[in-house]
């Protein structure tokens, strides 16, 4: 096997003895470089990237073949994501041939041989469904039971039939929100939740010892191998939704035309289904965005959560129809937005807004259905960088609060957990628009949310409020949390290790920050955190970058890297009294200004070369 990942420890050793050596660097570099192409040629067998691959070569082009082939994409608790090319660094037929080798070599040595099981679903982008046939033919040669949907699904789906099966693992070939050149590969383990660590390293690990592709996986499939999943699934899936549907009888139905975007993905046809299953009337779907399209010719990025300029065309048919509320999917269904007319104006809601909208009307619903039930034993979950309200909402109501890492990986895997110790979990969220009602999957599921919101909508209307009214009654009764997040684009990688670096200065974090004095700093990159006598943070480690500031004005501020983007984000919140728009506003600015001082102060944008947020 030849080491390309060397090739950036050549160039260490260059800068480090100087001029004197880097033209033989530069030559070592080289001829690893021509061997880790070579050997492309020698183990890809679908011609397009082969071609793709050659023209390349032929180019000399070093700069863009050292991108493409220099380094291999790694994997790890995110599982796969980057760009669809020929090269070792990214999204291709062999770099999933690969991936797939390792993984089932990896779950074959955790169960026993009638055990071991995979379910592999895709998305509607470009590649995604010979991807998902490649990843069957890998687990096919080692004997694996491999159930394959026949058809496109929502992420959520490969979960749930992971857990419906009792399968070993699960694969869900897509790259969500990514812009459409991207793919990704994401891994459920047999518990129904993401992979987290240290199975990414030991995946890992098999992935390297099984680069070379095995004899038979480059020929076409027999589906005839596979047990094929299709209307059947969704019908068992949509019955354990079932528990989730809470409006009361008297409701008018009709009350609210909703508008559905999918964003050109997966989900039209899915939240159609659920709208059935709860008793809703159709939807009104924006017809240029609900087919499947892997080109997303209508948006620039397929995300809700980019807000109104992504949503611009579900506005326009919400107008065109006389609907007061959008609820929006990204392509692989697994994330839920909504817009809202307010005031005669579009609002739309934050993942921390419909996350607090979501905890208050679950409660409600629990509540109602079980009147004498304590709620000592009764959780609602959300990540570190989201909204603390529901932990406001705790403390009042009796419920109980917990956090985790950001991540559903980390969501789910604790869901799991607190039901096996018998607590009942409502409800995960993390502020990225992801959302987990009840436990038909222990992940982030835009399907059923779509449906709930929509029965949440009605019950609002019914009693005469909108959302909006609602979350105002919400900041009256536990605090206004004002909450102001985004991030920078920087696809550097010594850039952004520099601008961290530069925040820890060797343990010294910053004492102070825009004027306000620092309480406490926690780095779960490198485990400190000193709000503890210990120093210790009491969440788990993670590779990627991650420090919180806590400031004595109650202010809380993260600075992360995104696992699956090339994004520095930035997470702030301030609680206050503050139940006038005026003084929701003051409140905003405040926290506006104080963070935007900290962001240019820690991250020297500019100096940076970093690339903002498109605001709308």
């Amino acid at each position: 096997r030849v080491g390309i990942e060397v090739i950036s420890l050549f160039a260490w050793y260059g800068n480090w003895y100087g001029v004197k050596y880097q033209s033989a660097i530069r030559v070592t570099m080289a001829n690893t470089l021509k061997a880790a192409c070579d050997l492309w040629l020698e183990y890809d067998q679908y011609e397009p990237t082969r071609k793709e691959a050659q023209a390349l070569f032929d180019s000399n082009d070093q700069d863009v073949i050292a991108k493409q082939f220099g380094s291999r994409m790694s994997f790890g608790t995110a599982g796969l994501r980057a760009v669809m090319k020929a090269g070792w660094a990214c999204m291709n037929d062999l770099t999933v041939i690969q991936a797939s080798q390792g993984l089932a070599k990896h779950v074959q040595s955790c169960v026993a041989k009638e055990a071991f099981s995979v379910v592999i679903g895709c998305d509607a982008r470009h590649n995604s469904a010979r991807f998902a046939q490649r990843t069957a033919q890998c687990f096919l040669a080692l004997g694996a039971k491999v159930y394959l949907f026949k058809d496109i699904v929502p992420t959520p789906f490969v979960p749930f039939a992971v857990t419906h099966f009792n399968a070993s693992v699960g694969i869900m070939v897509t790259a969500s929100h990514n812009p459409k050149q991207d793919n990704g590969y994401k891994v459920y383990w047999s518990n129904g939740a993401q992979i987290i660590s240290p199975q990414d390293a030991d995946i890992a690990a098999a992935i390297q010892d099984n680069l070379k592709p095995w004899d038979g996986v480059w020929n076409d499939l027999d589906h005839s191998k596979c047990t094929m999943l299709g209307n059947e699934l969704g019908t068992e899936y949509f019955k354990t939704t079932q528990a989730n549907r809470h409006l009361d009888a008297g409701v008018d139905r009709t009350a609210i035309n909703f508008v559905y975007t999918a964003m050109h993905g997966v989900g039209w046809h899915f939240c159609e289904r659920a709208f059935i299953e709860f008793g809703l009337p159709p939807f009104i779907p924006v017809t240029e965005q609900v087919e499947p399209d892997p080109e997303f010719p209508t948006v620039e990025y397929p995300n809700p959560e980019e807000g109104k300029g992504a949503l611009a065309m579900a506005m326009a048919t919400a107008d065109k129809r006389d609907s007061d509320v959008i609820l929006a999917n990204d392509p692989d269904a697994d994330r839920l937005a909504i817009a809202c007319r307010h005031a005669d104006a579009w609002r739309v809601l934050t993942g921390n807004e419909i996350g607090t909208l979501f905890a208050w009307w679950l409660l409600r619903c629990y509540r109602k259905a079980n009147p004498d039930a304590a709620l000592d034993n009764v959780y609602m979950l959300a990540s570190t960088v989201s909204s603390k309200m529901l932990k406001s909402m705790a403390q009042d109501e009796g419920f109980q609060f917990d956090e985790t890492l950001t991540g559903f990986k980390w969501l789910g895997n604790r869901a799991i957990e607190l039901r096996k110790q018998g607590s009942t979990v409502l409800f995960s969220y993390e502020e990225a628009i992801g959302f987990c009602i009840g436990s038909t999957v222990a992940d982030k599921d835009g399907v059923t949310a779509s449906a709930v919101a929509a029965e949440m909508c009605l019950a609002l209307k019914h009693e005469g409020k909108t959302l909006v009214d609602q979350l105002n009654a919400l900041y009256t009764q536990y605090g206004y949390h004002a909450t102001y997040n985004s991030y920078y684009i920087c696809r550097e990688q010594p850039i952004v290790d520099r601008i961290f670096g530069a925040i820890r200065k060797d343990g010294k974090y910053p004492s102070v920050l825009a004027g306000v004095k620092v309480r406490s700093v926690r780095d779960v990159t490198t485990g400190y955190d000193n709000a503890y006598a210990d120093n210790k943070s009491r969440l788990p480690q993670q590779t990627g970058h991650m420090i919180t500031f806590t400031l004595d004005n109650d202010c809380v501020i993260t600075f992360r890297t995104s696992g699956t983007e090339p994004k520095i984000k930035f997470y702030s919140e301030l609680k206050a009294k503050a139940t006038t728009p005026d003084e929701q506003q003051g409140v905003e600015k405040q926290l506006r200004s104080l963070v935007s001082a900290i962001v240019e102060d820690l991250m020297q944008p500019s100096q940076n070369g970093l690339q903002p947020k498109k605001e709308d």
